[in-house]
């Protein structure tokens, strides 16, 4: 596995209907997790072809949108990999928005961190019907789970259950991670800085509503990543990176980290800009001081220790997020080098 200095560096799967030879190339080169999102194609089927051509790299969902399905049906679907990958699944899960929640899928949308905490809660109880043979009894708010018939019970998974990781913006999802989940995921925007002065603390105090003793929930960072073998692919790169920053800090979701850095009044241009749909116009907005600050910017070779080196004391993983696809020979250069110090 790729390591630096105790960081798992990961990254993500390729946007595609089949995705399985490139998650073999980033197993050949050592990483210690292939992640995808919830975009186009379906993440469950996308790493159930992975895990089919792989054997030990890990596989992830970052992240897979919880509220569009009930955790019922996570629950099978997310169960029912973890066993074909031979327990390598790492379970993402986010909320998506609320336009989204309700107008794309058509479910409810209340109190979504609340609603999550609930969530994740509902999953181990469905786990443990299965793994553990305990009477299905979950009530709570938002979920009732009380009928497991023998037909539609899978039995114990002997890899167990899949560790839960819970992504979000804001202190009270993150505070969710930490006192139900595995691990919490950053979003690609949240800057070293926020992930310092505001994931971390809201994590712990998560943690403490719980647990005892040190945290233990493992800390995902999702850096933009900007890097190119010539000038003419950087520049492609920071382009679509500046975009891609952009859309982001235009929705409200976001305002929190752009305004911890003082870019609110930003912020308010670019959501004016994308309510009259004038996206070509926002790149033009995000200044190079914010780019930097929020994408790690390096040569192929010298990327893996750039994004050690801003989230060392941070993060135990590191989720490298390009936003255009790498190219092969690309792939090759990050991780060779690093790979091969492993291997000595």
């Amino acid at each position: 596995m790729v390591k630096t200095a105790g960081m798992a560096i990961d990254t993500m799967v390729p946007s595609r209907p089949q995705c399985g030879d490139a998650v073999v190339r980033q197993e050949r080169l050592g990483l210690g997790a292939s992640w995808t999102t919830e975009t186009a194609y379906d993440p469950f089927i996308q790493l159930a072809q992975a895990a089919a051509q792989t054997s030990r790299i890990k596989l992830g969902t970052a992240v897979t949108v919880a509220f569009a399905r009930n955790p019922m049906t996570l629950a099978i679907s997310a169960n029912h990999l973890h066993l074909i990958s031979a327990g390598r699944l790492l379970l993402g899960l986010g909320t998506q928005v609320r336009s989204h929640i309700q107008r794309r899928y058509s479910m409810p949308w209340s109190h979504p961190a609340a609603r999550m905490r609930e969530y994740v809660q509902a999953l181990h109880a469905i786990w443990s019907c299965w793994n553990r043979h305990e009477p299905l009894s979950f009530k709570g708010q938002f979920y009732e789970h009380s009928l497991m018939a023998p037909l539609f019970d899978p039995g114990p998974n002997p890899f167990g259950a899949p560790p839960v990781y819970v992504a979000g913006v804001g202190d009270l999802m993150a505070a969710v991670a930490g006192e139900v989940a595995d691990g919490f995921v950053a979003p690609p925007l949240a800057s070293a800085t926020y992930l310092r002065e505001r994931h971390l603390p809201a994590v712990a105090a998560g943690w403490s509503r719980a647990h005892e003793g040190p945290v233990r929930t493992e800390i995902c960072a999702m850096p933009f990543v900007v890097t190119g073998r010539d000038q003419p692919e950087l520049d492609a790169a920071l382009e679509a990176t500046r975009e891609r920053i952009a859309f982001y800090a235009s929705t409200p979701a976001y305002a929190s980290i752009l305004d911890l850095h003082g870019w609110s009044a930003v912020r308010q241009k670019l959501t004016e800009h994308a309510r009259r749909q004038e996206w070509e116009s926002m790149a033009t907005l995000v200044s190079d001081s914010m780019l930097e600050t929020f994408a790690t910017i390096a040569r192929p070779a010298d990327l893996v220790s750039a994004v050690q080196a801003r989230y060392e004391g941070l993060a135990q993983r590191a989720i490298l997020y390009p936003v255009n696809d790498l190219a092969d020979a690309v792939q090759e250069e990050i991780f060779a080098a690093n790979h091969d110090a492993q291997q000595g």
